[in-house]
């Protein structure tokens, strides 16, 4: 339990700091969104267990040789009011901070998804007000803005994409339809629920760089997934464009979590999903641009393979480490 409890803590340490900042100047990320952003979750899974486990073990080691006895020993001092003098005073402070810190990640991300719904909501009745139903489809809303503006606005069968006069008039047909095809994915692959777990991460743990990196990275990286799944039927000059003219918009929507241009959404709280300021949309645009300007093959099925079991690794390992007993002794 002693050695687990220091490795746990160096693995938070290493997932927190290094591992992020390397992660996210590398360049592959874009030849692969998927798996990157496969590996952002798990580092930041690992990270948060890490965290509270090396807390947890450490105050458990007086009173168990692993961590379910441990808890058994905890448990009965709680419910049965065993004598604690085994513990001393920073072994009770890890326990403590241990429970703090999962309570504090729980309510962090239970608050979150409570803001994100009540604004959507709101955001809802709004366009009941003031757009229209489009001729593209069922889900689209059409809003009287000149300003070109393309998002959607998640919620389950109430789904809806949202377009404005001035996007519509200035989109040929083919680039329009990549617009929608665009946002039709970040619905359907639920990229909603990633942005929210991370702004729910980094709403928890400002301080921390994996928070605020993994949250930009995300971000950039559901754009890009989306991408890929309008260049399946449009062609990469269509685009290109369609970006370029969404971009080229007054940012300010009052929009929904995800948008074509990532516009600044600076009337929502910083930490809800796509609220990203103007140089971050910036450079998530520049980055997609740039993404489709150069393509680059795929990353080898090989690599790809070798990045998932990086991820499989960073999960199994604290979760070996608490509940294997005497694992590292």
């Amino acid at each position: 339990m002693f050695w687990t409890s220091y490795f746990l803590a160096v693995l938070a340490i290493v997932l927190a700091w290094p591992v992020p900042i390397l992660l996210s100047r590398a360049h592959w990320t874009a030849r692969s969104p998927f798996t990157a952003m496969l590996l952002w979750q798990a580092i930041a899974l690992a990270g948060g267990l890490s965290m509270i486990g090396a807390m947890l073990v450490y105050g458990l080691e007086p009173v168990g040789d692993n961590l379910l006895a441990g808890l058994k020993a905890l448990a009965g001092m709680v419910l049965i009011n065993a004598p604690t003098t085994d513990l001393g005073f920073w072994h009770i402070f890890a326990l403590s901070a241990a429970a703090l810190l999962t309570a504090h990640l729980v309510f962090t991300l239970l608050l979150t998804y409570y803001k994100i719904q009540r604004q959507r909501r709101r955001h809802r009745e709004l366009l009941d007000l003031l757009a229209s139903p489009s001729a593209d489809g069922p889900g689209t809303m059409v809003i009287n803005l000149d300003s070109p503006v393309a998002y959607c606005l998640p919620g389950g069968a109430r789904s809806v994409t949202v377009l404005s006069d001035g996007l519509m008039a200035a989109l040929e047909p083919a680039e329009l339809r990549a617009v929608l095809i665009h946002e039709n994915a970040h619905l359907s692959q639920r990229h909603h629920l990633l942005l929210w777990a991370f702004a729910a991460w980094r709403q928890a743990l400002p301080w921390l760089p994996t928070t605020r990196l993994a949250q930009e990275a995300v971000s950039s990286l559901i754009e890009m997934l989306a991408d890929d799944v309008a260049l399946r039927t449009e062609s990469r000059a269509t685009l290109i464009k369609a970006i370029a003219i969404v971009a080229s918009g007054s940012p300010g929507t009052p929009a929904g979590p995800m948008a074509f241009s990532q516009p600044d959404l600076s009337d929502i709280d910083s930490g809800q999903p796509g609220a990203t300021g103007g140089a971050g949309s910036a450079r998530t645009t520049a980055s997609r641009v740039s993404r489709l300007l150069s393509p680059q093959p795929p990353l080898p099925q090989g690599l790809r393979a070798a990045v998932l079991a990086v991820c499989l690794l960073l999960l199994a390992l604290p979760t070996a480490l608490l509940i294997v007993p005497g694992l590292l002794g």
